[in-house]
């Protein structure tokens, strides 16, 4: 599975006015905490991957489309490198974690360290089969990501396709896109 991605700053408010007029269907609010570890055995930094435990709550009516049930979730999530150059389009596994605060002592064990914490409140939103996010980064300021996932590599450039259109219909320019992930960005201290 790979998760076709397009990040780009811009200001909320502008984006919104764009998602009621294209008829976005609001899917709700959740405030991340995404905890990002170091391995042991290479240098993720260097290989463009990334290994984190995510830890959300909802923030506010209606639930988001994409929590569970419970008021909280946790979920391991390891990113593969960038595949292609036009998106932020990397191979993604991720799963539910019963514990984060186990989950982080097995990590531990195996000798992955935490490297860094980005938190963020995101507004989720569906519009025509894409998922637009609405991202407040603690340090960083205000994002929007469309997204769509592609089963296979012969699909990637497909979706990546479509996301440029929903980029487009709101007003926005793919050009403008963040290749960058948060954590890159917090570390670079780029605001």
């Amino acid at each position: 599975m790979f998760e076709v991605e397009v990040k780009l700053r811009a200001p909320h408010d502008a984006v919104r006015d764009a998602l009621d007029a294209a008829g976005a269907e609001p899917r709700g609010r959740l405030v991340q905490t995404d905890t990002y570890y170091d391995a042991p055995h290479r240098d993720f930094a260097e290989t463009d991957e990334a290994l984190r435990i995510r830890e959300e709550r909802p923030d506010g009516d209606p639930p988001a489309a994409n929590a569970p049930d419970e008021d909280e979730a946790t979920k391991l999530t390891y990113k593969g490198p960038l595949v292609e150059e036009a998106s932020k389009t990397r191979e993604e596994h991720e799963t539910a974690v019963g514990d984060g605060d186990t989950a982080d002592e097995i990590l531990d064990g195996l000798g992955f360290e935490p490297a860094a914490v980005v938190e963020k409140e995101r507004t989720f939103f569906d519009l025509d089969g894409y998922t637009v996010t609405l991202d407040r980064v603690a340090g960083l300021g205000e994002f929007v990501e469309v997204e769509a996932e592609a089963e296979d590599d012969a699909d990637v450039q497909r979706v990546r396709e479509g996301v440029f259109d929903v980029v487009r219909r709101l007003g926005l320019d793919p050009d403008d896109q963040i290749r960058t992930s948060y954590l890159g960005l917090l570390l670079a201290g780029d605001e």
